[in-house]
């Protein structure tokens, strides 16, 4: 598996490399620097500390709570139905039985319907509030990776991405970089 991981960054690497030189070779050079360059930045950590996350967070947090009250309260609900189904079905006939079963099973559908829509409700508020905090890091972060020439930006506030990679130039970490130029656009 390590080995599979491995080779597929090689190649990916690779494959950066080789559509950079390509684009080079077609395209003037620029004496900002070589192509192909790799930079990292840690965008959660800028996100955190930008002014207005905190609100965002508080108010996101308040929203989310609300969600989970709501989810709960339906689910109890759901579960005090079917507590009261399986207590009385010995004595109810096969035909109310049948009956019954089906009411709970749209009360089920129905929950699972309204639960998702809390979902939805949540990630809603959530781009809401965070979108304009990342177009606005996303911009810098484009100005620096073209002033740079790098031919990518790597996210290592990303979990998924730190778990693939071992190693990296410290040197190519342009994090500090992100934060002086947004705290300059204020």
């Amino acid at each position: 598996m390590i080995v599979a991981v491995r080779r597929l960054l090689t190649g990916l690497a690779l494959m950066t490399v080789a559509q950079a030189g390509a684009a080079a070779a077609q395209a003037p050079q620029t004496p900002a620097g070589p192509p192909g360059r790799i930079a990292f930045v840690n965008a959660r950590a800028i996100l955190t500390g930008m002014t207005g996350y905190a609100k965002a967070e508080s108010t996101y947090t308040r929203e989310l709570q609300s969600a989970q009250a709501e989810a709960q309260r339906l689910q109890a609900a759901m579960d005090s139905a079917v507590s009261t189904y399986q207590q009385s079905s010995a004595m109810l006939s096969p035909s109310a039985r049948t009956a019954r079963e089906k009411v709970l099973t749209a009360q089920r559908d129905s929950l699972e319907g309204k639960l998702q829509a809390l979902q939805e409700r949540v990630g809603s508020k959530e781009r809401e509030l965070l979108a304009p905090m990342q177009q606005r890091l996303t911009a810098i972060i484009e100005g620096i990776r073209a002033e740079g020439n790098f031919a990518m930006v790597i996210d290592m506030g990303n979990p998924a991405v730190t778990q693939l990679i071992v190693a990296y130039d410290k040197s190519l970490d342009i994090t500090e970089r992100v934060a002086r130029r947004l705290l300059q656009s204020n």
